[in-house]
């Protein structure tokens, strides 16, 4: 099995959190705490599940993190949705943004799906 860091929802999901750190310091400082912080712990808590998942001893555990990860992307893509509504991202990086979560989603999906068919044998 490769290592976490190969994959490439993995690569695109770090890429994203850089891009995701870079943004937020041009929010307004009242996002400090708020919005700005919480898009950082999403952005973050997906590559720590998918490499936290990748340590774990069986497929099952694994699988069980990359669903967090999932849900941790989903709750991202939200976050960004309401950033855009706000104003405080504007293109092109919404567009690349909104690009990375719907690839980061579906590329998660499959590796469940993936991780679903192997505990299935």
């Amino acid at each position: 099995m490769k290592s976490v860091k190969e994959l490439n929802v993995y690569k695109l999901s770090f890429e994203t959190c850089m891009i995701i750190y870079k943004i937020t310091e041009t929010f307004p400082k009242t996002e400090t705490f708020g919005l700005s912080s919480q898009m950082r712990r999403s952005a973050i808590s997906i590559c720590s599940n998918l490499s936290e998942g990748g340590a774990r001893n069986n497929t099952g555990e694994y699988k069980h993190f990359v669903g967090i990860a999932k849900g941790s992307a989903a709750e991202l893509l939200c976050q960004i949705e309401i950033s855009i509504a706000l104003g405080f991202i504007i293109e092109p990086e919404s567009l690349i943004l909104m690009k990375n979560m719907e690839e980061i989603l579906k590329m998660l999906s499959g590796l469940i799906k993936s991780l679903t068919t192997n505990t299935n044998h």
